[in-house]
């Protein structure tokens, strides 16, 4: 019996490391088939024809109505579906650049406006129109007409050119869906060296200008 336990623990001794050993060799010998296999795929995706390769390898083209879809929700996020990411400094600088001065001019209007307002309702207790004009002027019946005009005139510049930047603002809004739709029906046309227009001088024979003399023109090439 107890021989039988040696042999048994020289058995688990003798044959784990053995185990593990073989294990390992299993492991490494997959690895290396994988890697192997791999480096297969690789070289025979390289011996493909170009006609063969194009087919495995998927193009990105872009859906216009998405694209369009895209541009409507989020300006800007149209050029990114259509991946023409440099063009979003430009809109969103100019997106920014507009919100600032239709700020900027709606709160100069409103400011002349309520100037406006005090000035002539000739209450004396509303004199907001005191902080719009130059330092150290007083309003009097000499001056009033004037600066009321004054005041006037800055309230419609300023609402004018809120209205403007406001204007502004829809045309860069449908700009962007306008860019977005024609980038995604024009991300795949050819504009290579093929498509060529050639405007050079040309000297005409007599047997083709039906002259007795040469004539010179102008000859216009088009390829495409």
């Amino acid at each position: 019996m107890r021989n039988t336990l040696r042999y048994i623990q020289f058995l688990i001794i003798f044959l784990l490391p053995l185990q593990v050993f073989a294990g390992e060799v299993l492991l490494s010998d997959s690895a290396k088939l994988a890697v192997t296999d791999s480096i297969f795929v690789e070289k025979k995706l390289q011996e493909l024809p170009d006609s063969t390769y194009s087919v495995v390898k998927k193009s990105f083209k872009p859906d216009a109505d998405k694209a369009v879809w895209f541009a409507a929700v989020v300006p800007g996020l149209g050029q990114i579906y259509n991946r023409q990411y440099w063009k979003l400094p430009i809109i969103y600088g100019g997106a920014m650049g507009l919100a600032y001065a239709i700020s900027w001019n709606n709160q100069m209007y409103v400011d002349y406006r309520k100037g406006y307002v005090d000035i002539i309702d000739g209450d004396p207790d509303s004199r907001a129109y005191e902080s719009l004009l130059p330092a150290g002027v007083v309003i009097d019946s000499s001056n009033k007409d004037y600066y009321t005009r004054v005041i006037k005139s800055k309230q419609d510049t300023y609402q004018r050119y809120r209205d403007l930047s406001i204007v502004c603002a829809g045309v860069l809004y449908l700009l962007t869906i306008i860019d977005a739709y024609v980038d995604a029906q024009l991300h795949d046309y050819d504009i290579g060296p093929d498509l060529t227009f050639k405007i050079a001088p040309a000297v005409l024979p007599p047997s083709i200008n039906h002259e007795t003399e040469t004539a010179f023109g102008v000859r216009c090439k088009m390829k495409f």
